[in-house]
């Protein structure tokens, strides 16, 4: 069996207007969910979201926009630096708007994450057991 990989990155998150502020990100992928990546965003301790995200819409994003709906990423260089930016849009808001949060995470590290889960899993090469699927949906119906 596959061991998982982890592993945590400092990121930038978008505090409206008033800049950015570090916060840790902590990255998972495992076999037993080959298309997914997720991410625990965590401050002082503090879990501030939890995602999962599509592997391959990340890798994807490092190189051009991508997304609609709830997550959107897109590359950015700022200088010397490389960032992806990611997107995330939450619920409603009593005035009609909606939540929203912005993170940059520097690029390098995580295309090198990246690199471990492909090594786990290769693109195109993943499995999804349809049949293992389909007890866990009807055991939690």
């Amino acid at each position: 069996m596959n061991s998982p990989v982890r592993t945590t990155l400092v990121v930038q998150l978008q505090a409206g207007d008033s800049g950015r502020f570090p916060v840790l990100a902590h990255l998972g992928y495992d076999a037993a969910d080959p298309f997914a990546l997720t991410v625990v965003f965590a401050h002082h301790g503090r879990v501030l979201a939890r995602w999962t995200l599509d592997r391959e819409m990340v890798a994807e994003a490092l190189l051009r926009p991508v997304g609609v709906g709830d997550v959107r990423m897109r590359p950015e260089s700022r200088g010397l630096w490389e960032e992806l930016c990611l997107e995330f849009l939450g619920d409603t808001r009593p005035g009609g708007e909606r939540h929203r949060a912005v993170v940059y995470v520097w690029a390098a590290p995580l295309a090198a994450f990246l690199r471990e889960t492909h090594a786990v899993v290769r693109p195109g090469e993943e499995e999804v057991r349809l049949d293992d699927f389909l007890a866990q949906v009807m055991a939690e119906g």
